[in-house]
């Protein structure tokens, strides 16, 4: 008799399994899609460049905000220049 359930589990857990194993692979596969897809698009976005240049420009800004003699180099080093 126990062999006879066993036999049923296997069956039934056998054609289960490989269903929700296939399901979750799908799922997963689509959110892994969804993810590189966004990704790529974020890589394209001209949003993240310009984020970069006006962090590079406030961070210019700041410097030579902190540091007076350095702008007033700047200035000479461009009259002697011309």
């Amino acid at each position: 008799m126990n062999n006879q359930y066993a036999r049923r589990r296997e069956v039934f857990c056998g054609n289960t399994c490989h269903d929700l194993k296939r399901f979750w692979e799908r799922e997963i596969g689509k959110q892994t899609y969804y993810r590189e897809s966004e990704e790529y698009r974020l890589g394209r976005s001209a949003l993240r460049k310009l984020r970069e240049e006006w962090k590079q420009r406030l961070e210019t800004k700041l410097r030579l905000r902190n540091n007076p003699d350095e702008t007033e180099r700047r200035a000479n080093v461009g009259h002697a220049a011309g």
